[in-house]
């Protein structure tokens, strides 16, 4: 008998096989269709154990779409089946569907199939619109440590539902002009254990994020997933102009054969020519936390990390000249 078991904590799967053959080796697939009706799939071979069991937190992949040990590898290295999409999620309130099946590597038999549902609210955790501003909150009855904004230029709530699952509470929210507002109401909602608001952001909204800090008191820790510039056009706060957008220059835009487009250096990264559209990081009171790939096709992110914290650690450098004298 035949057995595909995925043992679900915190809805995170364990996955592991057992009836197997001794060292029979096997395909093992997921696959899932996200709100848009892509498809998306992934593959492994791995070799059964002495006894006919797999444990994927302690087998290693073969071959296929990941290698090595990777408890999550065949949820996190699933691609679609259309070039260039990514993966939709868009209605919360339904699962996120995963169906996982063990294959016979010789004749492609298929031995075991099961399906996980995995949702992006988990229990305990609630979804509270706030109909007066352009608000959403995602509330959890545990004990809040932190209470965070999630914000990208467009409302986005799946970040928001997984940061709400760990014990925050988590505000989605569109427009500079009501941070202020949404900073009041987090303090005083009931749901929140803490004095302590931080704000996590990507893309365009990582400026958006470093800029709220600089501007807008009442923050005690950043997480910016972008530059360290006001980028593609001017920001405003209360009908004041704050920053002037950096400047851009689109014929640097790199076009594969594959259609994708590498917009990595369209930015212009020189300090000296854009200080007016530099965000004033050092009047910020709360921690920092920059996070950037070296792959990034779209950001020139390893570069305006390094020179946010060049620029904080020349900060350090003179407060701490001052405080000498």
């Amino acid at each position: 008998l035949l057995m595909l078991v995925l043992v679900l904590i915190l809805n995170d799967p364990s996955v592991k096989v057992a009836g197997l053959r001794s060292k029979q080796l096997v395909t093992m697939r997921a696959r899932s269709t996200d709100d848009k009706g892509v498809m998306f799939s992934s593959s492994a071979t791995y070799r059964a154990d002495g006894s006919g069991q797999i444990h994927l937190d302690r087998d290693p992949s073969l071959s296929g779409s990941y290698v090595g040990v990777e408890p999550m590898g065949l949820l996190w290295s699933m691609k679609p089946d259309t070039l260039h999409t990514c993966f939709r999620k868009t209605h919360l309130q339904m699962p996120h569907i995963v169906t996982l099946s063990v294959h016979d590597k010789e004749d492609n038999r298929m031995l075991a199939e099961v399906t996980n549902k995995r949702y992006l609210i988990g229990d305990g955790v609630s979804r509270i619109p706030k109909k007066e501003g352009n608000i959403c909150v995602f509330a959890t009855r545990l004990v809040t440590l932190l209470s965070v904004f999630f914000m990208t230029s467009l409302l986005f709530e799946k970040r928001a539902c997984l940061l709400a699952n760990k014990g925050f509470v988590v505000l989605s929210i569109m427009h500079l002009d009501h941070f202020e507002e949404a900073v009041n109401f987090l303090k005083w909602h009931s749901k929140v254990g803490s004095k302590g608001i931080g704000v996590i952001s990507r893309s365009k909204g990582g400026d958006i994020a470093l800029s709220i800090a600089a501007f807008v008191s009442g923050f005690e820790a950043v997480v910016c997933i972008g530059c360290n510039a006001n980028v593609f056009f001017p920001l405003y706060y209360n009908k004041r102009l704050l920053l002037q957008p950096i400047l851009s220059c689109y014929k640097k835009l790199i076009s594969s054969v594959s259609g994708t487009v590498n917009d990595k250096y369209i930015l212009d990264n020189h300090l000296e020519e854009n200080n007016d559209a530099l965000i004033p990081t050092e009047l910020a009171k709360g921690q920092f936390l920059f996070v950037a790939s070296e792959d990034d096709l779209s950001w020139d992110s390893k570069t305006y990390m390094d020179q946010m914290v060049e620029r904080l650690k020349l900060l350090r450098v003179v407060l701490l000249a001052l405080s000498t004298c």
